[in-house]
This record gives C-alpha cells, sequence and structure tokens, in this order.
C-alpha cells in the first residue's frame, strides 16, 4: 500500500507546485494584465523610436570644419613631432630684459607702497620724515646683548611730559607697565603728541616718539611767533584756552600747555587750563584749539576778497 501511494502522492505535489494562483488583491485579471504589459512595451518603443534617430542624424551631422582641428586630428599621436618657429620679421628688436632697466630709487618705492596699501606702509610721514629710521639703524650694546636704538635725525626735538606706571589686572595677577607722553616739534611750527606703553620706560618713550611723529600738525603763526587770533579747545575733560600775545611777553602758560607751545616755536602767547589736569588730555587739547585757527590769508582766500579789507 505504501509503494503504491508514494507515486500519486507525488504526481498530485508535482501538480500542485505548477500552480500558480492570481494575485489575491490584483485589480486586472492574468489577461488583463497580459494585454496592459503588451500595450506599455509598445507605446515605450514608439516614443524611445525617434529619439534615436535623432541620436543618429545628430552623429551625422557632426562634421569637422575648423581646419586647425584638422590638422591637429591627422597627426599620429605615436608619432613624433617637432615645432617649427614663426620666423622673426625684419626690424624686430627684443624688449630690455628686467634686469637691464635702471634702478628704482626708494622714494619710487615708498610710492608705489603707498598708492597700493596706503601712507602707513611707505614709512613716510605727512612731513615726509622717516617715521622707521629708529628700526632701521639698531645695535646691539653691552654683554648681555640687549638692543639699543639710535635717536631719530630728523630736525625734531622730543619732550617728556610725564611717565607713570599702569597696571593690568590678568589671571595669574598684575602686570606692570610704564607709560609715556612726549611732545616732538621743529621749532617751526611743526608738533606732535604721542603717547606709547612698555616695560621699560626708554621703549615706552620710543613708542611715543614714533606715535607722535605720527600726528605731527601745523601751528599759524604771524610774524611775532603768536597766534593769529584766539582759541579754545577741548579733549574729554580738559579745556585750553589760547590767546595772541604782543611781542616780549613770552609764553605765559603751566603743564602741558607750555610744553607744546614751546616745541611748536611759540614765543608769545598765552594759555590756561581750565577744566581736567589730566596732562594727555591737556596736550592734546592744546592740539585741537591750534587746529582750529586759520591765518587771514586763508580766510581771505575763501572769501574772495583782499587781506586789507579783512580789517575794515
Amino acid at each position: 500500500m505504501a509503494v503504491s501511494a508514494t507515486p500519486s502522492s507525488l504526481s498530485t505535489f508535482s501538480s500542485l507546485s505548477l500552480y500558480t494562483p492570481p494575485p489575491r488583491f490584483s485589480l486586472f485579471t492574468q489577461t488583463q494584465f497580459h494585454s496592459l504589459s503588451s500595450t506599455l512595451s509598445q507605446s515605450l518603443s514608439t516614443k524611445l523610436k525617434p529619439i534615436k534617430a535623432q541620436e543618429q542624424e545628430q552623429d551625422q551631422e557632426v562634421t569637422i570644419t575648423d581646419q586647425d582641428t584638422i590638422f591637429f586630428t591627422n597627426d599620429d599621436p605615436e608619432g613624433v613631432s617637432t615645432f617649427d618657429p614663426p620666423e622673426i620679421p625684419e626690424g624686430f628688436e627684443p624688449p630690455p630684459s628686467f634686469d637691464d632697466g635702471p634702478q628704482e630709487t626708494e622714494d619710487e618705492i615708498a610710492a608705489a607702497y603707498e598708492e597700493l596699501y596706503g601712507p602707513a606702509y611707505s614709512g613716510v610721514s605727512l612731513l615726509g620724515n622717516d617715521i622707521y629710521v629708529m628700526d632701521s639703524k639698531v645695535k646691539k650694546s653691552g654683554a648681555l646683548g640687549k638692543i639699543k636704538k639710535e635717536k631719530v635725525r630728523d630736525g625734531f626735538d622730543e619732550r617728556v611730559i610725564q611717565v607713570r606706571r599702569v597696571t593690568k589686572v590678568v589671571k595669574g595677577g598684575k602686570q606692570l607697565h610704564f607709560r609715556a607722553v612726549v611732545v616732538v616739534g621743529d621749532k617751526k611750527g611743526q608738533v606732535g603728541v604721542g603717547v606709547g606703553k612698555a616695560k621699560e620706560v626708554v621703549a615706552a618713550v620710543q613708542k611715543s616718539a614714533t606715535n607722535a611723529r605720527r600726528n605731527i600738525v601745523t601751528v599759524p603763526m604771524t610774524k611775532y611767533s603768536t597766534f593769529p587770533h584766539r582759541a579754545d579747545g577741548d579733549y574729554g575733560a580738559a579745556k585750553v584756552m589760547l590767546r595772541p600775545a604782543s611781542p616780549g611777553t613770552g609764553v605765559i602758560a603751566g603743564g602741558a600747555v607750555r610744553i607744546v607751545l614751546e616745541m611748536a616755536g611759540v614765543e608769545n602767547a598765552l594759555g590756561k587750563q581750565l577744566g581736567s589736569n589730566n596732562a594727555l588730555n591737556n596736550a592734546r587739547a592744546t592740539v585741537v584749539a591750534v587746529q582750529q585757527m586759520r591765518q587771514f590769508s586763508e580766510v581771505a582766500r575763501d572769501r574772495g576778497i583782499p587781506m586789507e579789507e579783512l580789517w575794515k
């Protein structure tokens, strides 16, 4: 019985395995699905045919018309090609070499730097004096190897107004520095006020002198070495009053105002500090008052009248 039942069961299993029922939740029957797939394939083939035909036509239309391109395409890539330079025309003169030309002067180099990067990079102040001479002329002095900078020789004298110790609170404690206020002037109408800080007094004075040379102003004066008119200036809480004086009066002023006027070359003037007693602010207030002054010739030129009519 067992032997006879085995082939029948195998035939039944084989017939069941070959049967594939339709999908349970399909919207189309099996015949409808086959017809739909055939229609989609036909539509896609009809749409792709013109695209392939267009691509073939474009490939056929592309032709090489440029003569230079034809010349390079005909070359053998594996062969050895030689370059034939064009003939030199008659009367041709080669340009001079860069090294053969005239050497540029320091003024031309400074002007080029100033045109590209501004006056701060040219190293020339408003008066044409070199403010980086101290950095260029350095020499070692002593066995310790400290660098000592030479004094600038540009016609300006230096006067120290004030040197103070200043501290800065940091994470590890306090850092001690020195702040110096210096006035530079040529005693011919040019004066400048500068301030600088450093760990040493000498370095602080040098920094402030360099800063003062970058802030030079012109003091208008008459032939009697006095101011043309009155002027008042203030900087912060400091206020300064300046008045002209008759010949022989001298400079009657005190503190930073007196030093600024003497370094500018003023011989007869009256000055008074009306506000704060801070030396730096009073010096800068004096510079502000001087910048407000104008010569009589400048006023007459701006008004378009002769200078004699200013006193009528």
